[in-house]
This record gives structure tokens, C-alpha cells and sequence, in this order.
């Protein structure tokens, strides 16, 4: 999965607020992800992250 930082990612499953977009503010092995809707800052493993994502919305490399 090909991702950087800005990104905003759908996850399968939704966020309590009932937003499942996330923008990516972290990367390593673990990955540091925030809510677009209620901004909760979420930490995940990288690999878990991997099975949770749906699709990448928006990518920052295309913009530029």
C-alpha cells in the first residue's frame, strides 16, 4: 500500500463519530493517523493499518 504523509485514507471500519476518513500525520512502523471529522489523533501499527485501509482518497504527490 503507497501512502505518505497528508494523505487521507477511508478505513472498513468507521470511527465512532461516524467518520471513516483519516489523514495521515505519522509514518515509521508505527503509523500516527487523525480523524477528519473530530481531529482524535490515533496510533496503529503499520501492518494492521495495511488491513484496515479501503482506499486512499486523496494523495498528496498527485496534487503537486
Amino acid at each position: 500500500m503507497n501512502y505518505n504523509l497528508g494523505d487521507i485514507v477511508t478505513l472498513k471500519k468507521v470511527h465512532p463519530c461516524g467518520c471513516s476518513d483519516f489523514e495521515i500525520i505519522r509514518l515509521g512502523a508505527d503509523i500516527k493517523i487523525k480523524c477528519v471529522k473530530c481531529s482524535r489523533v490515533i496510533m496503529i501499527p503499520r501492518i494492521l493499518l495495511n488491513k484496515k485501509i479501503k482506499k486512499v482518497v486523496y494523495n498528496e504527490k498527485e496534487k503537486n
